[in-house]
């Protein structure tokens, strides 16, 4: 795939129920954690893509939780660019192209 993927951390590929702090990183989620890695043996470009990133001083943790994982040395960014072609977040919500709808109905998503 040309381009890269964007995994969000909490919630995503980390577990999360609540914030406790940036050294606090919740459990893998397995069935994501596989995903990532599958990706990486196919030699696709991932970046954990998260708010933590925002904070500059929060990212090290990240990269020491990814490192303890067997994920390496990821680039961790709160950034997109031209260059993301995927996006997996557990508060996304993907709109049809140049439409502004969401692509699934709205009550099974409690949108507003």
């Amino acid at each position: 795939m040309e381009g890269w993927i964007g995994v969000d951390l909490d919630g995503t590929l980390a577990h999360y129920d609540r914030w406790r702090g940036p050294d606090h990183i919740g459990k893998p989620v397995e069935p994501m954690m596989a995903r990532v890695r599958e990706w990486l043996r196919q030699g696709e470009d991932v970046r954990i893509f998260t708010a933590r990133a925002s904070v500059p001083e929060y990212i090290p943790p990240v990269k020491q939780w990814l490192l303890e994982q067997g994920l390496g040395d990821l680039i961790v960014t709160n950034q997109k660019d031209f260059g993301m072609v995927q996006l997996w977040d557990d508060r996304c919500v993907q709109v049809k192209r140049n439409r502004g709808e969401p692509m699934v109905k709205r009550g099974l998503l409690g949108l507003r």
